[in-house]
């Protein structure tokens, strides 16, 4: 099947009325978690994730995507007027936008944002359509060997290249894919780690983990650090309009940020924070003005803006044609696949044709959708602005409950709920981030899964990871990343020592 007719059948898969409404509710869902702060994506679709139970397969992947890229509009709403990240991608427009609000000018900050979410979201989504398949014919050549090595990398990828300690990030993967274990042994039969506990039998249920490291440590955290604001700015059409000089800055930079966030997407551990934050410095370095960045720099939200969104595109490669999920919110778009007897890899594109390539489309249909609401609408999300988090964090652990509860009608659930939660809540005062801990709760089983089967294939001789040359290939990478980590922190640590020694001379 060639590109176009998988776009045909994409077309007519996400042109169905319910796969529509649900794209439609994806969407506008992001864009206000988006926009408020302290609630973020993974929060949101580990609400939602119960509700998926009910619906279509290929609605509610659709869905559950239109919230992660939607959120990527909406976060840098509160970043331009409030100078408080909706999103962590968003973190970065914090820089400039605000200083273009503070001079008058908050109206064109978030019409060119939207801009430039739009072009980058369409961009990401052509590469995803050329790249996809490639990757999916070259995954058909994997097997188990391949699949754990690759699995490996991408864990230990997420761990020691995303943001704080290595050392950490590598202790919460390891943590995941202890969770992992809990429950029946699918091979044996045996019970592992359930210490009698009958509701463990199955295993750790994925929505109570999300939910609990993602929700209410989220509602916690963000209870002690997110401060009230009244938003006085008011945004019209006419205050929205950019100049001629607005528009010819942007266009560059949209196009250099696309091509950044598409690469750092595909990549395993980096996603849309680490593409933004490149864009813009990438965007500093070569301005022939960069003392205008920080003040109110238009090129320091445009390119950012069209990098995380871009990213937030084509992190679904490596998901869907590979099954191997980039990061904490592919992780659990992997999870709701999983839920509903999808298995994400190579095969996906010929044996599901109508949900990979409907799930596409739809991406540039939830985008012409996020452009429709964003632009007319901006007034409304900044009157959203306004409700006192006193009234919205508890409804929002409401929720919780109630979407717990209703997957198993099971109150151990609800128990888990809590428990997960405040070991979360300890892990962030701790630093320690919990998306790595995902990442191996998801992965640990399918790598258990890939482990076994390839050393009953080579009679348990080890040497078939180091035989093969990709899986070697990959071990290889996992070894030099793994140096490379420790000797990072080792230099940091020397670094340290020294100007303790420095300043003691003193």
């Amino acid at each position: 099947m060639n590109i176009l007719d998988g776009l045909l059948i994409g077309l007519q898969s996400a042109m169905d009325p319910v796969t529509l409404l649900y794209c439609f509710i994806g969407v506008f869902l992001g864009t206000l978690i988006g926009v408020l702060p302290g609630i973020g994506a993974l929060a949101t679709i580990s609400l939602l994730l119960p509700i998926t139970y009910h619906i279509p397969p290929t609605a509610a992947i659709v869905m559950l995507a239109g919230v992660y890229y939607g959120a990527q509009y909406g976060g840098s709403t509160a970043s331009i007027l409030l100078n408080l990240p909706g999103t962590p991608s968003s973190a970065v427009a914090c820089l400039d936008g605000y200083p273009m609000a503070r001079q008058g000018r908050a109206g064109v900050a978030l019409f060119m944002t939207t801009i430039a979410s739009f072009v980058g979201s369409m961009l990401g989504i052509l590469m995803l359509v050329l790249f996809a398949p490639g990757i999916a014919e070259l995954g058909l050549k994997f097997g188990p060997a391949e699949y754990f090595a690759m699995m490996l990398l991408g864990l230990i990828a997420a761990s020691t290249l995303a943001s704080g300690s290595p050392a950490k990030g590598l202790s919460m993967v390891v943590l995941g894919l202890l969770l992992g274990t809990v429950g029946t042994d699918i091979n044996s039969g045996a019970t592992r780690y359930t210490y009698d506990i009958p509701e463990l039998m199955d295993g750790i249920s994925l929505v109570a983990l999300a939910m609990g490291v993602f929700g209410i440590s989220e509602v916690i955290s963000s209870i002690n650090q997110v401060r009230e604001s009244e938003v006085k700015e008011k945004i019209s059409m006419k205050t929205m309009t950019p100049t001629r000089a607005d528009v010819k800055r942007s266009v560059m930079p949209m196009l250099r940020g696309t091509g950044i966030g598409s690469f750092f997407g595909a990549l395993p551990g980096t996603g849309a924070a680490i593409a933004s934050f490149m864009a813009y410095a990438v965007e500093k370095k070569v301005s022939k003005t960069p003392e205008r960045f920080g003040h109110g720099a238009i090129e320091g939200i445009t390119a950012p803006e069209a990098a995380n969104n871009a990213a937030s595109q084509t992190s679904f490669v490596p998901t869907l044609s590979l099954g191997i999920p980039g990061d904490a919110v592919m992780a659990l778009m992997l999870g709701a696949l999983i839920i509903h007897g999808i298995q994400p890899g190579p095969l996906l594109m010929t044996q599901q044709p109508d949900l990979f390539w409907g799930l596409i489309v739809s991406f540039g249909i939830g985008n012409i959708m996020l452009m429709v609401l964003n632009l007319p609408l901006i007034g409304v999300w900044v009157a959203i602005l306004r409700i006192p988090y006193r009234v919205l964090f508890p409804a929002i652990l409401v929720f919780i409950s109630l979407g717990t509860y209703s997957v198993h009608n099971n109150e151990f659930d609800i128990y888990m709920v809590a428990i997960v939660g405040a070991v979360g809540y300890a892990l962030t005062i701790l630093r320690f981030e919990a998306a790595p801990l995902l990442l191996g709760f998801v992965l640990g089983p399918l790598m258990e899964e890939n482990l076994r089967r390839a050393l009953l294939l080579s009679r348990g001789d080890m040497m078939t990871f180091l035989d093969r040359p990709i899986s070697a290939g990959f071990l290889g990478f996992c070894f030099a990343l793994v140096l490379w980590s420790g000797f990072s922190a080792l230099k940091r640590w020397l670094l340290a020592r020294e100007r303790k020694a420095d300043f003691s001379s003193i």
